[in-house]
Order: structure tokens, then C-alpha cells, then sequence
């Protein structure tokens, strides 16, 4: 694996006043030197919005706790998930995410290139993401969590390594 995240530009939607009416939103482009340049980043990916322990336990705790992760000086809490804008937006509304940004890798290009696209296809989904966990410091990758047992079609969706509170007791011991 490169120590550094990769470069990607992702295709992201953005509020804009000025368009008016049901839906002021835009396209964005917006890249990994943007989100990562010195920056303190944690990075949490998961198989998808919406699904059972994505939205139980992984996205929530992250959110949780994120004043604490900024009082250890993180600059910024992102959630990837091979999900177009569109469904982040509405499972970030339904999940009441406030403090994690949620980040739609809608092609799998991000997730790709950190090696860790895998096939669900066993459960409908297609390419999804392995879920891990990553300490982020201007880009490069200082601490990475990968769930074991990765495989394409794994027939169980492990949820040990990439949890807030691993991410949180590494910050405080590193």
C-alpha cells in the first residue's frame, strides 16, 4: 500500500441559495489534495448507506465522538462509501449527520486505489467498499485499520478494527 491517500477528484453535490427553488444544489468537483492538504483527517469506510450497521453503530459513533477527535486535533471526519451524492445526502439527513462530511465515491475510484473495492454482489450490492478506518496527516496515511477476513463475497461483514473507539484510543496513545 502507498502512504499516501490517492488522487482523485471526487463528484460531489453542494448547496447553493442562489439557484432557488426545491433542490439549490450544484455539482462539485472536489479532490483528495483539497480534503487531505494539511489537514488531520480520519477517514471511515463502510459497504453502504442505509445498510443495517453502517447506520447503527459506524456512522453514529463516528459523529459521537467527533469533539473529542477534534480536541486531539483532527481537522475533519470523512465518511467514503461507493454511494452517489444523491444517497449520502439523504442518508446523511436521515442519519442526522451533523459533524462527519460524507463522502460519495459513486464510481469506486477512490476506494479502487487504496485496494479496497470488493464484490457484494452475493447480497445485490455489486462493487463496494471493505470497511476500514484511516488516520490521515496532510495526505499521508499514518494508521490504517482494514477488517479481517477481506475477500470478494465475504459472507460476513466484519465490524472490530474500524470502529470510532479503535480510532479514538489510537489518537490517544500515538
Amino acid at each position: 500500500m502507498n502512504n499516501r491517500v490517492p488522487k482523485v477528484t471526487f463528484k460531489t453535490r453542494v448547496r447553493n441559495e442562489a439557484l432557488g427553488g426545491p433542490n439549490p444544489f450544484e455539482w462539485k468537483d472536489l479532490t483528495t489534495d483539497e480534503l487531505f492538504a494539511d489537514q488531520n483527517v480520519i477517514v471511515f469506510s463502510l459497504p453502504g448507506a442505509f445498510t443495517p450497521t453502517c447506520s447503527t453503530s459506524h456512522l453514529p459513533k463516528y459523529e459521537a465522538l467527533y469533539e473529542e477527535f477534534t480536541k486531539l486535533g483532527v481537522d475533519r471526519v470523512v465518511c467514503v462509501s461507493v454511494n452517489d451524492a444523491f444517497v449520502m445526502y439523504q442518508w446523511g439527513k436521515s442519519q442526522n449527520a451533523k459533524n462527519v462530511f460524507l463522502l460519495p465515491d459513486g464510481n469506486g475510484e477512490f476506494t479502487r486505489k487504496m485496494g479496497m473495492l470488493v464484490d457484494k454482489s452475493n447480497l445485490g450490492f455489486g462493487m463496494r467498499s471493505w470497511r476500514y478506518s484511516m488516520y490521515v496527516e496532510n495526505g499521508e496515511i499514518k494508521k490504517l485499520f482494514t477488517e479481517e477476513g477481506f475477500e470478494d463475497n465475504c459472507p460476513i461483514d466484519p465490524f472490530e478494527s474500524s470502529d470510532a473507539d479503535t480510532m479514538l484510543s489510537y489518537l490517544k496513545n500515538k
